[in-house]
């Protein structure tokens, strides 16, 4: 489980299946007290993290910048039970978006001053296939067909003084019909484009940490456009 949060990736990862493929600078081993927030840089790892060690941990990723950490890696034995509990913490709402390819090149909104990919909020008995579809229809006023899923992604944020955790599902998507692309201007969408690979990549420097990490995904689960670039 991936959660962004202040867009810094926290992972929690079961003991079993943790297989380091980077080196961590900073490396705390069933701690009592986390250190003050100056010592956290680089990839932090936390073995064995007690529900105490957890909320001052979220505590310190949502109320402090830590502009020099990079990631943090939960290691335990009890990923189910600290999984429940993490998600005990926020306020969970789920939405859904996708992935939308025409030929090669991929669908990108800007919203809030950085490029985005189209998703939304589940209506009421809505499925995620159907949120999925429904939103990148309405938000980019195109037709699509749903392929399969990529990921799920899950970032925080702060609303009305609550706590949310936002579970967003992901689909591979392909376009049908574009004649009348044109942004939702209501929900703060102020362009869409088609941009090709490489001009997405650079278009995701000015984007979400949980949007780069999903295009990532993207290209993993369609291996014949990932082998191109």
């Amino acid at each position: 489980m991936k959660i962004f949060v202040n867009d810094k990736p926290l992972d929690l990862v079961a003991t079993k299946d943790f297989l380091p493929k980077k080196s961590f600078e900073c490396v705390y081993d069933n701690p009592v007290e986390l250190p003050a927030s100056a010592d956290f840089h680089d990839d932090v790892l936390i073995k064995n993290p007690s529900k105490d060690i957890i909320v001052q941990l979220l505590y310190l990723l949502r109320t402090r910048k830590l502009k020099n950490l990079d990631s943090v890696t939960l290691v335990t034995d009890e990923k189910s039970m600290l999984k429940k509990f993490i998600k005990s913490r926020f306020v969970i709402i789920k939405a859904a978006g996708g992935v939308v390819t025409k030929e090669d090149k991929v669908l990108f909104i800007f919203r809030l001053g950085k490029w985005d990919l189209p998703k939304g909020k589940f209506e009421k008995k809505e499925t995620p296939e159907g949120c999925a579809v429904r939103e990148v229809e309405e938000e980019c006023n195109v037709k699509v067909k749903l392929n399969k899923p990529i990921c799920i992604t899950w970032h925080t944020y702060t609303q009305n003084r609550k706590s949310i955790l936002k579970k967003t599902y992901w689909y591979n998507m392909k376009c049908t019909n574009d004649t009348k692309m044109k942004p939702q201007v209501e929900e703060g969408i102020m362009d869409i484009k088609w941009l090709k690979h490489q001009e997405a990549k650079t278009a995701l420097i000015n984007s979400y940490p949980s949007m780069r990490y999903l295009y990532k995904q993207f290209l993993k689960s369609n291996p014949e456009i990932y082998q191109t670039l």
